[in-house]
């Protein structure tokens, strides 16, 4: 389940191609350099890197390593400057704006160390919408969400906007909006690093029994290693690649 080599290096045209239909998300010879004017600055070269259908990986690295820059080219928020992503069998360089954005709606489900949630809306609406921007209409998206708040035990704050959750209940929130469309992968970056302890490792949970119950891969930046010992693997980011960490080592 680590990342998988091409053989000849070949990249295929075709994004359902057998060689990236097994695995929900793959990177091939990912890079990244940021410029502003003549300075360029590279993040990182020629990664590779797979999740497989159900598999939970961990990425770890030191801050600045560019953990966040990568889960943004995995998710298709950026750009890279060099290699292929495939989310879901589809090659996202290939892809319209507009596609892009469906298929990571469809496919993807994203939980960030602040929850985002729309102010101005409750709990309920907020965990409906990427269910309503996609094909779902108003009565399946609204019973989706309420099952999924319940599950993570806001049954009674459904109607309750994000200024009256507590920080925990806000990443609760979060963690349901990202399952709502049942997608093949969960791309979290330190979803737990705003809350305290106690409230992290009970956000984390819930997080892992609701992906392992749907069957949704998760792949997640933290710096928390005793989190990352409960993922199936563990990948680190360290000056500009990637490597596999045997389970003694984290």
């Amino acid at each position: 389940m680590s990342s998988r080599e091409s053989g000849s290096g070949h990249r295929e045209a075709e994004p359902q191609s057998a060689a990236t239909s097994a695995d929900v998300i793959r990177a091939e010879g990912l890079g990244k350099t940021y410029a502003e004017g003549k300075l360029r600055t590279p993040v990182f070269d020629g990664l590779d890197f797979a999740v497989a259908p159900g598999e939970t990986v961990a990425i770890l690295g030191a801050s600045g390593a560019g953990k966040s820059t990568l889960l943004h080219l995995l998710g298709g928020l950026d750009t890279p400057t060099a290699g292929e992503v495939f989310v879901a069998g589809h090659q996202m360089s290939t892809l319209s704006d507009g596609a892009r954005g469906q298929l990571r709606n469809r496919a993807l489900g994203f939980v960030y160390q602040f929850h985002h949630l729309l102010p101005e809306f409750s709990a309920l609406e907020n965990v409906m919408l990427p269910a309503l921007l996609g094909d779902a209409g108003v009565g399946d998206a609204s019973q989706r969400a309420r099952a999924l708040l319940e599950a993570v035990g806001l049954g009674h704050r459904l109607e309750h906007k994000p200024g009256e959750l507590s920080g925990g209940e806000r990443q609760r929130a979060a963690v349901a909006r990202a399952l709502v469309n049942k997608p093949a992968c969960v791309l979290g970056d330190e979803p737990t690093g705003n809350l305290d302890e106690k409230t992290a490792a009970t956000v984390f949970e819930l997080m892992l029994d609701l992906n392992r119950a749907q069957g949704t891969s998760l792949a997640l930046v933290t710096h928390d290693r005793r989190l990352a010992r409960k993922l199936d693997r563990v990948v680190e980011l360290h000056e500009g690649k990637l490597r596999e960490l045997p389970r003694g080592d984290v």
